[in-house]
């Protein structure tokens, strides 16, 4: 087990509403990863979720679409990333749901996109999600 610290709320509301927690974060499932944040987007989308316009799936929330990490911990069956693999993942489907607001999350590679080496973690974290709307 590892712990991360986590943005979420017990409510729907204003920003008042965001509590900063930790959390107990076990291994990834055998078709799961570990991911370990390094940057985090923000997107108006979070607040839909805070306030209640958008569904997050039920309390408590850890709110965020988008974030860029690497990967930690790898699950039995997948063979597609690796320990160390830069990646990047946003959406606002129901395929994916809110969670970015954290330290280490337990996400499906099949969410992720591996990251090129010319572009950094932040860069990637901010613009993902707003480039998946352009396109």
């Amino acid at each position: 087990m590892a712990t991360s610290r986590v943005i979420r709320i017990h409510r729907n509301g204003g920003p008042e509403e965001l509590q900063l927690e930790t959390v107990e974060v076990g291994p990834p499932g055998p078709d799961e990863v570990r991911l370990r944040h390094t940057a985090i987007g923000l997107n108006f989308t979070d607040i839909h979720h805070r306030t209640g316009r958008y569904p997050g799936g039920g309390f408590p929330l850890t709110l965020g679409m988008e974030a860029s990490g690497v990967i930690d911990v790898v699950g039995s069956n997948v063979r597609d990333m690796k320990v160390g693999d830069r990646v990047v993942y946003g959406g606002a489907s129901p395929s994916l749901m809110p969670g970015a607001y954290c330290e280490l999350r337990i996400i499906a590679p099949a969410k992720l996109v591996k990251l090129p080496d010319w572009i950094d973690d932040e860069t990637a974290a901010a613009v993902y999600l707003k480039g998946l709307t352009a396109q």
